[in-house]
Protein backbone atom coordinates (compact mmCIF):
# COMPACT_ATOMS: atom_id res chain seq x y z
CA UNK A 1 0.00 0.00 0.00
CA UNK A 2 2.88 2.42 0.72
CA UNK A 3 4.48 1.99 -2.56
CA UNK A 4 1.41 2.18 -4.43
CA UNK A 5 0.30 5.81 -2.28
CA UNK A 6 3.76 7.04 -2.30
CA UNK A 7 3.60 7.01 -6.27
CA UNK A 8 -0.01 8.99 -6.11
CA UNK A 9 1.72 11.23 -4.35
CA UNK A 10 4.37 11.77 -6.40
CA UNK A 11 2.44 11.96 -9.17
CA UNK A 12 0.38 15.04 -7.21
CA UNK A 13 3.41 16.22 -6.45
CA UNK A 14 5.23 16.45 -9.92
CA UNK A 15 1.58 17.54 -11.48
CA UNK A 16 -0.37 16.18 -14.78
CA UNK A 17 0.51 17.05 -17.96
CA UNK A 18 -1.69 19.25 -20.05
CA UNK A 19 -2.84 16.80 -22.70
CA UNK A 20 -6.39 15.78 -21.40
CA UNK A 21 -9.80 16.75 -22.17
CA UNK A 22 -12.06 15.15 -19.18
CA UNK A 23 -11.41 15.22 -15.88
CA UNK A 24 -8.77 13.13 -14.41
CA UNK A 25 -8.35 11.83 -10.61
CA UNK A 26 -12.88 11.20 -10.21
CA UNK A 27 -12.11 7.82 -8.51
CA UNK A 28 -14.88 8.24 -5.95
CA UNK A 29 -18.01 10.47 -5.75
CA UNK A 30 -17.54 10.71 -2.05
CA UNK A 31 -14.49 12.61 -2.08
CA UNK A 32 -16.58 15.62 -3.40
CA UNK A 33 -20.08 15.02 -3.28
CA UNK A 34 -20.64 18.39 -4.54
CA UNK A 35 -18.64 18.62 -7.06
CA UNK A 36 -18.65 14.48 -8.40
CA UNK A 37 -21.76 13.47 -6.22
CA UNK A 38 -25.50 13.23 -6.76
CA UNK A 39 -26.74 15.30 -3.49
CA UNK A 40 -28.97 12.13 -1.83
CA UNK A 41 -29.41 9.52 -3.70
CA UNK A 42 -26.42 6.57 -2.78
CA UNK A 43 -24.99 3.06 -4.15
CA UNK A 44 -23.08 0.42 -3.53
CA UNK A 45 -19.69 0.13 -4.90
CA UNK A 46 -16.57 -1.90 -4.15
CA UNK A 47 -13.55 0.34 -3.52
CA UNK A 48 -9.87 -0.72 -2.71
CA UNK A 49 -8.72 -0.25 0.65
CA UNK A 50 -5.14 -1.05 0.63
CA UNK A 51 -2.93 -4.37 -0.30
CA UNK A 52 -4.97 -7.37 -0.72
CA UNK A 53 -7.96 -5.55 0.94
CA UNK A 54 -10.98 -4.26 -0.88
CA UNK A 55 -14.71 -3.56 0.61
CA UNK A 56 -18.31 -2.84 -0.48
CA UNK A 57 -19.28 0.65 0.65
CA UNK A 58 -22.17 2.98 0.68
CA UNK A 59 -21.14 6.16 -2.03
CA UNK A 60 -22.48 8.89 -3.66
CA UNK A 61 -24.66 7.79 -7.12
CA UNK A 62 -22.43 9.92 -9.73
CA UNK A 63 -23.55 12.70 -11.53
CA UNK A 64 -22.88 14.49 -14.78
CA UNK A 65 -20.15 16.61 -14.27
CA UNK A 66 -19.12 17.20 -18.06
CA UNK A 67 -21.12 17.98 -20.98
CA UNK A 68 -20.54 14.29 -22.37
CA UNK A 69 -21.00 12.46 -19.64
CA UNK A 70 -23.41 9.40 -19.42
CA UNK A 71 -24.05 8.47 -16.06
CA UNK A 72 -25.05 4.57 -16.31
CA UNK A 73 -27.69 1.96 -14.28
CA UNK A 74 -24.98 -0.91 -14.16
CA UNK A 75 -26.50 -3.82 -15.14
CA UNK A 76 -23.60 -6.45 -15.20
CA UNK A 77 -20.13 -6.75 -14.07
CA UNK A 78 -17.11 -9.18 -13.68
CA UNK A 79 -13.97 -9.08 -12.00
CA UNK A 80 -10.70 -9.65 -14.13
CA UNK A 81 -7.94 -11.07 -14.14
CA UNK A 82 -6.08 -7.80 -14.22
CA UNK A 83 -8.32 -6.71 -11.31
CA UNK A 84 -6.45 -8.48 -9.36
CA UNK A 85 -2.93 -6.87 -9.98
CA UNK A 86 -5.03 -4.06 -8.76
CA UNK A 87 -6.02 -5.77 -5.41
CA UNK A 88 -1.99 -6.47 -4.73
CA UNK A 89 -0.85 -3.38 -5.45
CA UNK A 90 0.71 -4.14 -8.08
CA UNK A 91 -0.37 -1.59 -10.39
CA UNK A 92 0.69 1.92 -8.80
CA UNK A 93 -1.38 4.86 -7.90
CA UNK A 94 -4.15 3.31 -6.04
CA UNK A 95 -5.73 5.62 -3.39
CA UNK A 96 -7.72 4.61 -0.40
CA UNK A 97 -10.71 4.20 -1.29
CA UNK A 98 -11.21 4.18 -5.23
CA UNK A 99 -13.71 1.78 -6.86
CA UNK A 100 -12.87 -0.39 -9.06
CA UNK A 101 -13.92 -2.37 -12.52
CA UNK A 102 -13.65 -2.03 -15.86
CA UNK A 103 -16.01 -4.30 -17.38
CA UNK A 104 -19.37 -3.04 -17.06
CA UNK A 105 -22.96 -2.97 -19.12
CA UNK A 106 -25.93 -1.20 -18.36
CA UNK A 107 -28.72 1.41 -19.22
CA UNK A 108 -28.32 4.78 -20.07
CA UNK A 109 -29.83 6.81 -17.05
CA UNK A 110 -28.82 10.10 -17.44
CA UNK A 111 -26.43 11.89 -20.05
CA UNK A 112 -24.94 15.43 -20.74
CA UNK A 113 -26.28 17.66 -22.94
CA UNK A 114 -23.44 17.15 -25.49
CA UNK A 115 -24.60 13.58 -26.11
CA UNK A 116 -26.02 12.45 -29.02
CA UNK A 117 -25.51 8.38 -29.67
CA UNK A 118 -27.61 7.53 -26.55
CA UNK A 119 -30.65 8.38 -24.73
CA UNK A 120 -31.95 7.54 -21.43
CA UNK A 121 -33.07 3.49 -21.60
CA UNK A 122 -30.34 2.42 -24.04
CA UNK A 123 -28.68 -0.97 -23.37
CA UNK A 124 -25.04 0.09 -23.60
CA UNK A 125 -21.49 -2.18 -22.88
CA UNK A 126 -18.73 0.16 -21.90
CA UNK A 127 -14.97 -0.27 -23.54
CA UNK A 128 -12.50 -0.42 -20.72
CA UNK A 129 -10.56 2.35 -22.10
CA UNK A 130 -11.86 5.78 -22.41
CA UNK A 131 -11.07 7.30 -25.49
CA UNK A 132 -11.68 10.94 -27.43
CA UNK A 133 -12.37 9.69 -30.70
CA UNK A 134 -10.39 12.30 -32.64
CA UNK A 135 -6.75 11.91 -31.42
CA UNK A 136 -4.40 10.43 -34.22
CA UNK A 137 -5.13 6.77 -32.44
CA UNK A 138 -8.79 7.03 -32.13
CA UNK A 139 -9.03 7.96 -35.73
CA UNK A 140 -7.69 4.25 -36.76
CA UNK A 141 -10.00 3.24 -33.82
CA UNK A 142 -6.95 2.11 -31.60
CA UNK A 143 -8.91 3.41 -28.80
CA UNK A 144 -6.49 2.33 -25.65
CA UNK A 145 -3.61 4.28 -26.84
CA UNK A 146 -5.97 7.80 -26.86
CA UNK A 147 -3.44 10.51 -26.44
CA UNK A 148 -6.40 13.00 -24.60
CA UNK A 149 -8.06 11.12 -22.10
CA UNK A 150 -4.60 9.88 -19.62
CA UNK A 151 -2.47 13.14 -18.53
CA UNK A 152 -0.63 11.03 -15.46
CA UNK A 153 3.02 12.04 -15.91
CA UNK A 154 4.57 8.78 -14.35
CA UNK A 155 3.11 6.26 -16.74
CA UNK A 156 4.14 9.12 -19.85
CA UNK A 157 7.90 8.94 -17.87
CA UNK A 158 8.15 5.01 -17.41
CA UNK A 159 6.74 3.88 -20.99
CA UNK A 160 7.88 6.97 -23.29
CA UNK A 161 4.31 7.43 -23.51
CA UNK A 162 0.53 7.18 -22.23
CA UNK A 163 -1.82 5.02 -22.79
CA UNK A 164 -5.81 5.58 -22.78
CA UNK A 165 -7.44 6.65 -19.60
CA UNK A 166 -9.07 3.32 -17.94
CA UNK A 167 -11.95 2.71 -15.56
CA UNK A 168 -11.12 1.41 -12.40
CA UNK A 169 -7.50 1.00 -12.91
CA UNK A 170 -5.68 3.26 -10.79
CA UNK A 171 -4.47 7.09 -11.14
CA UNK A 172 -1.83 5.68 -13.35
CA UNK A 173 -3.83 5.79 -15.99
CA UNK A 174 -6.10 8.61 -15.17
CA UNK A 175 -8.03 8.11 -12.13
CA UNK A 176 -11.69 6.97 -13.13
CA UNK A 177 -14.21 5.29 -11.03
CA UNK A 178 -15.01 1.75 -12.46
CA UNK A 179 -18.38 0.02 -12.65
CA UNK A 180 -18.26 -2.61 -9.89
CA UNK A 181 -20.90 -0.97 -8.48
CA UNK A 182 -24.60 0.10 -9.14
CA UNK A 183 -23.97 3.43 -10.74
CA UNK A 184 -21.35 4.83 -13.31
CA UNK A 185 -20.07 7.75 -14.66
CA UNK A 186 -18.70 7.02 -18.26
CA UNK A 187 -17.07 10.30 -19.88
CA UNK A 188 -17.51 10.82 -23.61
CA UNK A 189 -20.49 8.52 -23.54
CA UNK A 190 -20.85 8.82 -27.54
CA UNK A 191 -17.21 7.44 -28.36
CA UNK A 192 -16.91 4.89 -24.96
CA UNK A 193 -21.21 3.02 -25.29
CA UNK A 194 -21.62 0.67 -27.61
CA UNK A 195 -25.45 -0.19 -27.87
CA UNK A 196 -26.50 -3.92 -27.58
CA UNK A 197 -29.30 -4.61 -29.29
CA UNK A 198 -32.54 -7.06 -27.80
CA UNK A 199 -31.12 -10.51 -29.70
CA UNK A 200 -27.86 -9.84 -27.48
CA UNK A 201 -28.20 -10.74 -23.75
CA UNK A 202 -26.12 -8.64 -20.78
CA UNK A 203 -24.49 -12.16 -20.15
CA UNK A 204 -23.16 -12.07 -23.47
CA UNK A 205 -22.96 -8.31 -24.71
CA UNK A 206 -20.69 -7.40 -21.05
CA UNK A 207 -17.65 -9.26 -21.72
CA UNK A 208 -17.55 -6.63 -25.11
CA UNK A 209 -15.64 -4.56 -22.57
CA UNK A 210 -12.51 -6.23 -22.35
CA UNK A 211 -12.38 -9.99 -22.54
CA UNK A 212 -13.79 -10.64 -26.01
CA UNK A 213 -11.87 -7.98 -27.80
CA UNK A 214 -8.83 -8.48 -25.74
CA UNK A 215 -8.42 -12.35 -26.52
CA UNK A 216 -9.46 -11.80 -30.12
CA UNK A 217 -6.51 -8.71 -30.21
CA UNK A 218 -4.26 -11.28 -28.29
CA UNK A 219 -5.04 -14.27 -31.27
CA UNK A 220 -4.93 -11.72 -34.39
CA UNK A 221 -2.71 -9.46 -33.35
CA UNK A 222 -0.15 -11.95 -33.14
CA UNK A 223 -0.81 -13.68 -36.14
CA UNK A 224 -2.95 -16.75 -35.75
CA UNK A 225 -3.16 -18.77 -38.92
CA UNK A 226 -4.64 -21.71 -41.20
CA UNK A 227 -2.43 -24.69 -39.94
CA UNK A 228 -0.61 -23.00 -37.06
CA UNK A 229 0.09 -24.83 -33.95
CA UNK A 230 -0.36 -22.41 -30.87
CA UNK A 231 0.35 -22.63 -27.17
CA UNK A 232 -1.20 -20.55 -24.41
CA UNK A 233 -0.03 -19.71 -21.07
CA UNK A 234 -2.86 -19.29 -18.62
CA UNK A 235 -6.11 -21.48 -19.09
CA UNK A 236 -8.18 -18.32 -17.27
CA UNK A 237 -11.20 -16.71 -19.38
CA UNK A 238 -8.50 -14.97 -21.77
CA UNK A 239 -6.64 -18.08 -22.25
CA UNK A 240 -9.62 -19.87 -22.58
CA UNK A 241 -11.31 -17.59 -25.76
CA UNK A 242 -7.66 -17.33 -27.19
CA UNK A 243 -7.74 -21.10 -27.75
CA UNK A 244 -11.53 -20.54 -29.18
CA UNK A 245 -10.49 -17.33 -31.39
CA UNK A 246 -7.36 -19.29 -32.40
CA UNK A 247 -9.60 -22.49 -33.85
CA UNK A 248 -12.06 -19.93 -35.33
CA UNK A 249 -9.00 -18.21 -36.82
CA UNK A 250 -7.36 -21.58 -38.33
CA UNK A 251 -5.39 -23.01 -35.89
CA UNK A 252 -4.70 -27.09 -36.34
CA UNK A 253 -4.09 -27.43 -32.56
CA UNK A 254 -3.89 -25.41 -29.43
CA UNK A 255 -1.94 -26.15 -26.31
CA UNK A 256 -2.61 -25.30 -23.14
CA UNK A 257 -0.59 -24.47 -19.90
CA UNK A 258 -1.58 -23.94 -16.89
CA UNK A 259 -1.75 -26.68 -13.14
CA UNK A 260 -4.76 -26.31 -12.02
CA UNK A 261 -8.61 -27.35 -11.78
CA UNK A 262 -8.99 -25.10 -15.26
CA UNK A 263 -6.91 -27.42 -17.62
CA UNK A 264 -9.91 -29.68 -16.69
CA UNK A 265 -12.45 -27.04 -16.93
CA UNK A 266 -10.49 -26.38 -20.11
CA UNK A 267 -10.69 -30.58 -21.35
CA UNK A 268 -14.59 -30.20 -20.61
CA UNK A 269 -15.17 -27.14 -22.77
CA UNK A 270 -12.90 -27.89 -25.99
CA UNK A 271 -11.97 -31.87 -26.16
CA UNK A 272 -9.62 -30.82 -29.33
CA UNK A 273 -7.30 -28.59 -26.68
CA UNK A 274 -4.13 -30.48 -25.48
CA UNK A 275 -3.15 -29.74 -21.53
CA UNK A 276 0.26 -29.45 -20.52
CA UNK A 277 0.63 -29.12 -16.22
CA UNK A 278 3.59 -27.32 -15.90
CA UNK A 279 3.50 -28.32 -12.10
CA UNK A 280 4.30 -31.94 -12.81
CA UNK A 281 7.68 -31.41 -15.13
CA UNK A 282 10.83 -31.41 -13.74
CA UNK A 283 13.71 -28.98 -14.10
CA UNK A 284 13.47 -24.80 -15.47
CA UNK A 285 13.34 -26.50 -19.23
CA UNK A 286 10.27 -28.62 -18.06
CA UNK A 287 7.72 -26.42 -20.01
CA UNK A 288 9.84 -25.40 -23.09
CA UNK A 289 10.87 -29.63 -23.63
CA UNK A 290 7.59 -30.68 -23.71
CA UNK A 291 6.50 -28.60 -25.81
CA UNK A 292 9.25 -29.70 -28.03
CA UNK A 293 8.67 -33.06 -27.57
CA UNK A 294 4.64 -32.71 -28.44
CA UNK A 295 5.87 -30.70 -31.44
CA UNK A 296 8.48 -33.20 -33.72
CA UNK A 297 11.06 -31.06 -32.05
CA UNK A 298 9.96 -27.91 -33.76
CA UNK A 299 8.12 -26.08 -31.16
CA UNK A 300 4.85 -24.17 -31.80
CA UNK A 301 4.25 -21.47 -34.51
CA UNK A 302 2.93 -18.99 -31.89
CA UNK A 303 2.64 -18.41 -28.11
CA UNK A 304 0.39 -16.29 -26.14
CA UNK A 305 1.11 -14.69 -22.85
CA UNK A 306 -2.05 -14.78 -21.01
CA UNK A 307 -1.15 -15.15 -17.39
CA UNK A 308 1.05 -12.46 -16.41
CA UNK A 309 4.35 -11.11 -14.84
CA UNK A 310 3.46 -10.81 -11.18
CA UNK A 311 3.28 -14.27 -10.88
CA UNK A 312 7.27 -15.73 -9.87
CA UNK A 313 7.31 -19.37 -10.08
CA UNK A 314 11.25 -19.44 -8.65
CA UNK A 315 12.84 -18.16 -5.37
CA UNK A 316 15.10 -16.45 -7.76
CA UNK A 317 12.52 -13.98 -9.06
CA UNK A 318 10.42 -14.12 -5.87
CA UNK A 319 13.31 -12.65 -4.16
CA UNK A 320 14.34 -9.97 -6.57
CA UNK A 321 10.63 -8.56 -6.55
CA UNK A 322 10.15 -8.33 -3.31
CA UNK A 323 13.68 -6.87 -3.00
CA UNK A 324 11.92 -4.53 -5.68
CA UNK A 325 15.10 -5.41 -8.38
CA UNK A 326 12.30 -5.60 -11.10
CA UNK A 327 8.68 -5.35 -11.17
CA UNK A 328 7.82 -8.49 -13.02
CA UNK A 329 9.22 -11.76 -13.77
CA UNK A 330 10.51 -12.98 -17.55
CA UNK A 331 10.66 -16.53 -16.59
CA UNK A 332 6.45 -17.11 -18.78
CA UNK A 333 7.83 -14.92 -21.52
CA UNK A 334 11.66 -17.09 -21.47
CA UNK A 335 9.35 -20.51 -21.80
CA UNK A 336 7.73 -18.90 -24.14
CA UNK A 337 10.77 -17.48 -26.48
CA UNK A 338 12.46 -20.82 -26.01
CA UNK A 339 9.25 -23.28 -26.84
CA UNK A 340 8.33 -21.29 -29.96
CA UNK A 341 10.07 -22.49 -33.04
CA UNK A 342 12.78 -20.88 -35.11
CA UNK A 343 10.46 -17.51 -36.50
CA UNK A 344 7.92 -18.53 -34.23
CA UNK A 345 5.66 -15.51 -32.87
CA UNK A 346 5.18 -15.04 -29.21
CA UNK A 347 1.92 -12.72 -28.17
CA UNK A 348 1.80 -10.54 -24.60
CA UNK A 349 -1.44 -9.99 -23.42
CA UNK A 350 -1.12 -10.96 -19.45
CA UNK A 351 -0.33 -7.42 -17.82
CA UNK A 352 3.30 -6.53 -17.01
CA UNK A 353 3.77 -3.17 -15.49
CA UNK A 354 7.08 -2.07 -15.74
CA UNK A 355 10.96 -3.66 -15.59
CA UNK A 356 12.10 -7.18 -15.95
CA UNK A 357 15.97 -9.12 -15.40
CA UNK A 358 17.38 -12.27 -17.21
CA UNK A 359 14.94 -11.65 -20.11
CA UNK A 360 16.14 -13.74 -22.85
CA UNK A 361 17.56 -11.09 -25.74
CA UNK A 362 19.33 -13.34 -27.49
CA UNK A 363 17.20 -16.20 -28.75
CA UNK A 364 14.97 -13.33 -29.97
CA UNK A 365 17.69 -11.95 -32.25
CA UNK A 366 19.58 -15.00 -32.63
CA UNK A 367 16.56 -17.08 -34.67
CA UNK A 368 14.27 -14.27 -35.69
CA UNK A 369 11.00 -15.14 -33.14
CA UNK A 370 8.53 -12.21 -33.62
CA UNK A 371 8.23 -11.04 -29.60
CA UNK A 372 4.85 -8.43 -30.21
CA UNK A 373 3.24 -6.67 -27.25
CA UNK A 374 -0.14 -7.08 -27.96
CA UNK A 375 -1.01 -3.62 -25.49
CA UNK A 376 -4.01 -2.77 -24.12
CA UNK A 377 -6.39 -4.04 -26.39
CA UNK A 378 -8.48 -1.30 -28.74
CA UNK A 379 -11.69 -2.81 -28.21
CA UNK A 380 -13.35 -0.15 -30.43
CA UNK A 381 -11.25 -1.32 -33.02
CA UNK A 382 -12.99 -4.81 -32.64
CA UNK A 383 -16.36 -4.60 -31.25
CA UNK A 384 -18.74 -3.88 -33.90
CA UNK A 385 -17.67 -6.87 -35.39
CA UNK A 386 -17.51 -9.06 -32.88
CA UNK A 387 -20.30 -8.34 -31.47
CA UNK A 388 -21.96 -9.72 -34.86
CA UNK A 389 -20.38 -12.71 -34.33
CA UNK A 390 -22.02 -12.94 -30.70
CA UNK A 391 -25.27 -12.37 -32.69
CA UNK A 392 -24.36 -14.98 -35.22
CA UNK A 393 -23.70 -17.46 -32.47
CA UNK A 394 -19.89 -18.37 -33.92
CA UNK A 395 -18.87 -16.93 -30.50
CA UNK A 396 -20.41 -17.41 -27.23
CA UNK A 397 -19.22 -15.61 -24.39
CA UNK A 398 -21.30 -18.16 -22.01
CA UNK A 399 -18.44 -20.53 -22.48
CA UNK A 400 -16.23 -18.95 -19.94
CA UNK A 401 -19.02 -17.96 -17.15
CA UNK A 402 -19.07 -20.01 -14.05
CA UNK A 403 -20.87 -18.11 -11.90
CA UNK A 404 -23.87 -15.36 -11.71
CA UNK A 405 -23.49 -13.77 -8.36
CA UNK A 406 -25.09 -10.11 -6.55
CA UNK A 407 -23.02 -7.09 -6.31
CA UNK A 408 -23.08 -6.76 -2.83
CA UNK A 409 -21.11 -10.04 -2.61
CA UNK A 410 -18.43 -8.32 -4.60
CA UNK A 411 -15.40 -8.16 -2.29
CA UNK A 412 -15.94 -12.00 -1.35
CA UNK A 413 -15.40 -12.74 -5.08
CA UNK A 414 -12.44 -11.11 -5.03
CA UNK A 415 -10.64 -13.18 -2.56
CA UNK A 416 -12.77 -16.68 -4.05
CA UNK A 417 -11.02 -15.71 -7.41
CA UNK A 418 -7.57 -14.80 -6.07
CA UNK A 419 -7.71 -18.11 -4.09
CA UNK A 420 -8.67 -19.47 -7.39
CA UNK A 421 -11.31 -21.31 -6.13
CA UNK A 422 -12.31 -24.40 -8.03
CA UNK A 423 -14.53 -24.08 -11.11
CA UNK A 424 -14.72 -19.98 -10.41
CA UNK A 425 -13.53 -19.52 -13.75
CA UNK A 426 -15.53 -15.83 -14.70
CA UNK A 427 -18.20 -14.42 -13.42
CA UNK A 428 -21.39 -11.93 -13.92
CA UNK A 429 -22.30 -9.79 -11.04
CA UNK A 430 -25.98 -8.73 -11.25
CA UNK A 431 -27.03 -5.83 -9.59
CA UNK A 432 -30.56 -4.51 -8.53
CA UNK A 433 -31.46 -2.94 -12.11
CA UNK A 434 -30.28 -6.51 -13.78
CA UNK A 435 -32.86 -8.06 -16.63
CA UNK A 436 -33.88 -11.61 -15.79
CA UNK A 437 -31.22 -14.01 -16.44
CA UNK A 438 -30.40 -15.80 -19.98
CA UNK A 439 -31.43 -18.82 -20.18
CA UNK A 440 -27.59 -20.33 -21.03
CA UNK A 441 -26.63 -18.15 -18.06
CA UNK A 442 -25.28 -20.05 -14.40
CA UNK A 443 -27.90 -20.21 -11.48
CA UNK A 444 -27.47 -17.43 -9.03
CA UNK A 445 -24.95 -18.33 -6.22
CA UNK A 446 -24.80 -16.21 -3.30
CA UNK A 447 -21.96 -16.08 -0.17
Amino acid sequence: MAVSQAAAKAEQAIGHGDNAITEQDVTNPARNREKYGHPTENMQALAWMGKNTVEMQTVPKPKVIEDGDVILKVTGSTVCGSDLHLLHGTVVELEKGDILGHEFCGIVDEVGSAVSKVKKGDRVVASFQIACGECHFCKQKLSSQCQRTNSNTIENGMYGGRTAGMFGYSHFTGGFAGGQAEYARVPLGDVNLLKLPDDVSDEKGLYLSDVVPTSWNCVVDTGVKEGDIVAIWGAGPIGQMCADFSFINGAERVIMIDSNWRLDWMKEKYPKVECVDYSQLKGVKGVVNKLKEMTDGLGPNVALECAAGEYAKSWYHTAQMAAGLETDTPEILNEMIESVRNYGRVGITGVYVGFTNHFNIGSIMERGIRFIGNGQAPVHYYWEDLLKKIQSGEIDPLKMVSHRCKVEDMAKIYYKFEAREKGMQKVFVQTRFSAPPDPGSPQLTEY
